[in-house]
């Protein structure tokens, strides 16, 4: 509500601000040459704008790292009201004669329920890395509670994103003990052991067993919805069939819904949503918007990637370093989870993605703060500073000046405080 307090100078220079301005313009572009204008922008009216804006102000609220810390517990703390909603609100539900899972929960189905809950134990395990005594313990029961969540949904997307999950976890953290990462992976274990209702462990077979399931076979299946959806892309491989359109092709152009113009008793056509974030995006903005929409998943990692080979020696430095260090760490994992549960759900304009894709530009901003902070007190607070080549950028006062142009250095800051890790 002050813009005084905002990162308003760095922000827009992230690599994020830039992916996600990108997707949005690339949403707009669908619209006028989609199926529905009017659906397509009363979606980017109504939904995809509050998703963009609230990925921005995000963005904007990161000053330093103590910001990106406080944001990242914020959605631990979310990840754990999802869990006690899973454990003790959502009501189970039979699917056919043996199975029992959530069907709903509110404005997420099981599916899309298991991928947030995937993302945030990513998310609270990084905060139970960092955090000293009582924020790991608030972790660690995050942490069972969103194992126990995953098991209630039922959803085999979740739980094939959580196995992929669980052995980056176990291959990719590198400073991390290995016997807190097996603790991570038998924690969740457990928790979906005794949370698992009737029939879970059998509908996870199943998944050895593709061509004899439904979404083979059916028409209304995973599989022909997904070649349905590559001939939506190519009739208009350009800009899309516009943006919220996938079930109205479903329902007004796909070979099923032609038919049936001709036949009308042949059964109704189901409206269907994609059940893929990839095949949304491709389909309904075209080959550029799924060019930038897999930038937004896979490049995210690259960046913290690129970002912690500059940390040398932060895994063992103090709190601030540790945090940004281990959160360069985390984050990846977290897109490696939603490329993976992406495929099952329709998340190409939801808000967890570009929350994660904010939180890649809130480490960058952070370290750069440091970085600058660093200088400052290396110089001894006057003068021109000196930054170093990978963290130099403008730095302008409200005048227009850059520092050390004119007039002196804005004061240093108070230092970020941070729990000290047990660990």
């Amino acid at each position: 509500m002050n813009p005084r307090y905002l990162s308003g100078d760095f922000a827009p220079k992230t690599w994020s601000a830039r992916m996600i301005a990108a997707i949005a313009i690339m949403a707009c572009l669908s619209v006028p040459f989609g199926l529905s204008m009017g659906n397509s922008g009363s979606f980017i009216i109504k939904e995809f704008s509050k998703t963009i804006l609230f990925a921005y102000l995000v963005l904007l609220a990161v000053r330093k790292s103590g910001d990106l810390y406080r944001l990242i517990w914020a959605m631990t703390a979310a990840g754990g009201a999802l869990a006690w909603l899973s454990l003790f609100v959502f009501r189970m539900q039979k699917q056919g004669d043996t199975i029992s899972r959530i069907q709903n929960g509110y404005s997420y189905d099981s599916n899309d329920l298991g991928l947030v809950a995937v993302l945030c134990l990513v998310l609270s395990t990084l905060t139970w890395q960092v955090a000293k005594s009582r924020g790991k313990v608030a972790s660690l029961i995050v942490m069972g509670g969103l194992g126990a969540a995953i098991a209630r949904t039922g959803s085999r997307g979740a739980f094939l994103t959580l196995v992929v999950v669980g052995g980056a976890v176990l291959v990719l953290l590198q400073g991390v003990s290995a016997a807190k990462k097996v603790a991570f992976v038998i924690l969740t274990i457990i928790a979906m052991l005794l949370a698992a209702p009737a029939g879970y462990w059998e509908q996870m077979e199943t998944i050895l067993r593709p061509t004899q399931d439904y979404n083979w076979s059916s028409p209304t299946g995973r599989k022909e919805v997904f070649l349905r959806g590559m001939g939506y892309m190519m009739t208009n491989p350009v800009t899309g069939i516009g943006v919220d359109n996938f079930p109205r092709a479903e329902g007004e152009i796909s070979a099923r819904a032609e038919a049936r113009e001709f036949d009308p008793t042949l059964p109704g056509i189901k409206w269907s949503a994609a059940h893929n974030s990839f095949l949304q995006a491709a389909t309904e903005m075209g080959i550029p918007g799924f060019i930038i929409f897999s930038i937004l998943v896979f490049g995210a990692p690259v960046q913290c990637h690129r970002l912690r080979k500059k940390m040398v020696g932060w895994d063992k430095g103090d709190d601030e370093q540790r945090f940004l260090y281990f959160t360069a760490l985390y984050l990846p994992i977290a897109f490696i989870g939603f490329a993976v549960g992406g495929n099952f759900v329709s998340f190409a304009y939801l808000d967890p993605l570009y929350v994660l894709v904010a939180f890649v530009g809130g480490l960058h901003i952070s370290y750069d703060e440091r970085m600058r902070r660093e200088a400052r007190a290396g110089d001894g607070g006057g003068g021109p500073q000196v930054i170093a080549p990978e963290t130099a950028g403008p730095r302008r006062h409200r005048g227009g000046l850059a520092q050390g142009q004119g007039r002196p250095p804005a004061a240093l800051p108070p230092p970020v405080m941070y729990p000290r890790s047990s660990s």
